[in-house]
């Protein structure tokens, strides 16, 4: 399955792009171990993207967010563009393997 972004125009390309790619490289397969185990580390559920974004986490996995940080980025953004990289997360928060779920079970639960 591929994600298919909502139907809404990008207002800030630059901005979004970025935190769209910082977004795909934590959920690569070589970096989404550390990157729940950072979350967990934290007490960051793995859908609670609200409280991931003023974390730091996004900060300190992924060196190319210092210069401007995921909050001032997502920060940025008109509504319509956080919702949508909210969206691409919680999409990707949906796609990591299913047995490294099952190891971060208690992120993923629901309560």
């Amino acid at each position: 399955m591929t994600f298919e972004q909502a139907g809404l125009r990008v207002e800030k390309e630059k901005e979004f792009s970025e935190l769209k790619g910082v977004i795909e490289r934590l959920f690569a397969p070589d970096n989404a171990e550390k990157f729940l185990g950072a979350l967990h580390k934290n007490g960051i559920r793995v859908r609670d993207f609200d409280l991931l974004i003023p974390s730091g986490v996004l900060e300190r996995l992924d060196p190319s967010l210092h210069e401007f940080g995921a909050r001032k980025l997502y920060e940025a953004l008109p509504l319509s563009d956080r919702a949508q990289v909210r969206e691409f997360y919680l999409f990707k928060v949906e796609e990591v393997e299913p047995g490294l779920r099952a190891r971060f079970h208690k992120l993923y639960q629901y309560y």
